[in-house]
C-alpha cells in the first residue's frame, strides 16, 4: 500500500484496477472502425458521383446550347443563300431581257439595212442601165468622131508634108523645152517668195532666241597649271631618282612638266577628265606637303572619287537648269560626263545647255513640241562622252544610248538627225539642227585646227568645180561662203540658179560644217568695142 494514497480511494493508473477487453469486443470494435471508413468512402463516392451527373447534365445542356446554335446558323445560311440565288436570279433574268432588246434592235437595224441594200441594188441596176445605153451611144459617137480624125490626119499630112510621128516628135521638144524654162521660172520665183517671208521670220526667231541665252564662250585646252608656293616643291613632287612623278604619272595617265616656270607645275594630256583627277590629286598633295608612291596612290584614287561626284552634280545642275524631268539615271551621268569633253574648244556640257535653251525658246515661237524639242537638244551630244572603245558617230551613240534609256522615239528621231544622217523628219528634229548649228557658229565659241580649215575650203572650191560651166570659184568669209563665176556664153540665168541649188545641196550632202554656207553664182556678160 502506497503510504501516499489516502485509505480506502484506489489508484487510477494501478494494473489491477484496468477493465479487461474480450476478443469479440475487440471484433466489434473492429467492425465499427470498418464500417466508419467505409460509409465515409460511400460518402465521398455518392458525393463525386453527383458532382459527375452535375457535369454530364451541365455538358448535354451545353452540347444542347450548340446543337441549337449550329441548326439557327444552319437556317441563316440557307436564308442568306436562298436570298443570293434569288438576287442572282433576279439579275440574270435582267441580263436575259437586256440581250434580247439588244437582239430585237439588232434585228431590227440588219432588217433595215437590208431593205436599203435592196433599194441600193436597184438603183445600180437602174444606173447600170442607163449606163450601158449611153455607153452605146459613145461607142457610136466615138466611132464618128475616129472618122472624123482620121479624115483632118490625112488633111494635115497633105498640107504639112509630115507625117504624125514626126509632128508628134516635133511637138513634144518644143513643149519640153518651154516647160523646162517655165518650170525653172516658176521654181525660182516660188522659192523667191518663199525665202523673202521665210527669211524675215527666221531672222527674227533666231535673233530673238540668241539675244535670250546670254551664254559666254571658254576656250578649252589640254594643259593645266598648278600654283606652288615654292620652287622647292618641285624637287619633291619629283622625288628620290624620279619615283614620284613617275607614280604620279602612272596612275593618272597623265604627263607632268617641271620646267624653269616660276611657281607653277603644267599638267599636260588630252583626257581633261584625267586631267581634272590629275589637276585636284597634285592640289592636295602639295596643301598636305606628303608626297610619296603610298601618298600619291590614296590622293589619286580620293582625286578620282571628287571627280565622279562632280560629274553626277555637274549632270543634275544641267538637268535643273534646262527644267527637265524623268530623266533616266544613267543619263543625267552622262551630261555630267560631257562637262570634261570639248569639240573645237568648245566646253560640249555648256554647249548642250545652250542647244536646249535655244532649242526650246524657238519651239515656244513655232508651236512645236518643246518637250521633245528641249529633250533631244539637251541629249544630242551625250555620245561625245563614250569612252574610247564605243565606235560609231557621236550622234548614233547617243541615240542608242537614249534608246536604252527608253526615251521617246520622236526624241531618239531628233538626236540622230541633228547632223543630217539620217534626213530631219520632224519640225523638233529641225529645231535641234538649227540650234546646234547656231551654239557652234557663234563667234569666238569653238576653234578648228588650221589643217582642218583649209580642207574644208579646198572641198568646197572642189565640189564647185566639179559643174559644167564654172570659170573660176572663191571660199570666202572663213569658208561660210563660196562665190563661183560661170561662163556667160554656156551658162543662162536660169541655168545659174540650177548650180547654186546643185552646189548647194551637194554641200549638205557631203560637207560638216558649224552654221552654214551661202553659195553665189556670178553671170557676167560684157560687150566692149573701141572707137577710133
Amino acid at each position: 500500500m502506497n503510504p501516499y494514497t489516502p485509505a480506502g480511494v484506489r489508484h487510477p493508473y494501478r494494473e489491477e484496477d484496468r477493465p479487461t477487453l474480450t476478443i469479440a469486443q475487440w471484433l466489434i470494435a473492429a467492425l465499427i472502425a470498418v464500417l466508419a471508413g467505409g460509409s465515409g468512402v460511400v460518402y465521398v463516392l455518392l458525393r463525386n458521383l453527383k458532382k459527375a451527373e452535375k457535369a454530364l447534365h451541365e455538358a448535354e445542356r451545353t452540347r444542347d446550347l450548340a446543337l441549337k446554335d449550329l441548326e439557327t446558323e444552319r437556317q441563316q445560311i440557307q436564308l442568306r443563300v436562298a436570298e443570293e440565288v434569288l438576287r442572282m436570279r433576279a439579275e440574270l433574268e435582267q441580263e436575259q431581257k437586256e440581250a434580247r432588246a439588244e437582239l430585237n434592235r439588232l434585228e431590227r437595224r440588219l432588217t433595215q439595212k437590208d431593205e436599203a441594200l435592196d433599194r441600193k441594188i436597184e438603183g445600180v441596176e437602174q444606173r447600170e442601165r442607163t449606163l450601158t445605153q449611153r455607153e452605146r451611144e459613145l461607142e457610136k459617137k466615138f466611132g464618128e468622131a475616129e472618122e472624123l480624125v482620121q479624115r483632118r490626119q490625112d488633111e494635115l499630112v497633105r498640107v504639112a508634108g509630115l507625117t504624125p510621128e514626126q509632128a508628134k516628135a516635133q511637138l513634144l521638144e518644143q513643149v519640153r523645152d518651154q516647160a523646162r524654162l517655165d518650170a525653172a521660172r516658176l521654181a525660182r520665183s516660188i522659192e523667191e517668195e518663199a525665202v523673202d517671208r521665210a527669211e524675215a521670220e527666221a531672222r527674227r526667231i533666231v535673233t530673238m532666241s540668241v539675244q535670250r541665252v546670254a551664254v559666254e564662250q571658254t576656250m578649252e585646252s589640254t594643259v593645266s597649271v598648278v600654283p606652288i608656293t615654292s620652287d622647292e616643291l618641285k624637287g619633291r613632287i619629283i622625288g628620290r631618282e624620279g619615283r614620284n612623278i613617275r607614280t604620279f604619272e602612272t596612275l593618272t595617265g597623265i604627263d607632268l612638266i617641271i620646267d624653269d616656270t616660276p611657281e607653277a607645275v603644267v599638267i599636260s594630256g588630252f583626257d581633261p577628265v584625267r586631267r581634272e583627277v590629275a589637276r585636284l590629286a597634285l592640289q592636295s598633295l602639295i596643301e598636305d606637303g606628303r608626297i610619296h608612291p603610298a601618298r600619291i596612290e590614296e590622293t589619286v584614287e580620293r582625286a578620282k572619287n571628287e571627280v565622279d561626284r562632280q560629274i553626277k552634280l555637274a549632270g543634275e545642275r544641267a538637268v535643273m537648269t534646262t527644267g527637265i524631268t524623268g530623266l533616266h539615271p544613267e543619263l543625267v551621268r552622262a551630261l555630267g560626263r560631257l562637262r570634261y569633253r570639248t569639240s573645237f574648244g568648245q566646253n560640249v556640257l555648256d554647249h548642250s545647255i545652250e542647244v536646249c535653251h535655244l532649242a526650246r525658246m524657238m519651239a515656244e515661237e513655232l508651236g512645236a513640241n518643246i518637250e521633245v524639242a528641249k529633250r533631244a537638244a539637251l541629249l544630242h551630244d551625250i555620245g561625245k562622252g563614250a569612252d574610247s572603245e564605243s565606235e560609231g558617230s557621236h550622234h548614233h551613240l547617243s541615240a542608242e544610248l537614249a534608246r536604252r534609256c527608253r526615251e521617246p522615239q520622236e526624241v531618239l528621231h531628233a538626236i540622230m538627225a541633228h547632223h543630217g544622217d539620217p534626213h530631219p523628219e520632224t519640225v523638233e528634229a529641225v529645231l535641234v539642227q538649227a540650234s546646234d548649228a547656231i551654239s557652234a557658229a557663234r563667234p569666238g565659241a569653238r576653234r578648228e585646227a588650221l589643217e582642218n580649215y583649209i580642207k574644208r575650203l579646198e572641198k568646197l572650191e572642189q565640189i564647185a568645180n566639179a559643174h559644167n560651166g564654172v570659170e573660176r570659184c572663191f571660199a570666202i568669209q572663213a569658208g561660210r561662203e563660196i562665190r563661183i563665176m560661170v561662163k556667160p556664153e554656156q551658162i543662162d540665168d536660169q541655168g545659174a540658179y540650177i548650180i547654186a541649188r546643185d552646189v548647194a545641196h551637194e554641200i549638205e550632202q557631203h560637207m560638216q560644217y558649224p552654221g552654214q554656207i551661202k553659195v553665189t553664182v556670178i553671170r557676167e556678160t560684157r560687150q566692149v568695142e573701141i572707137a577710133k
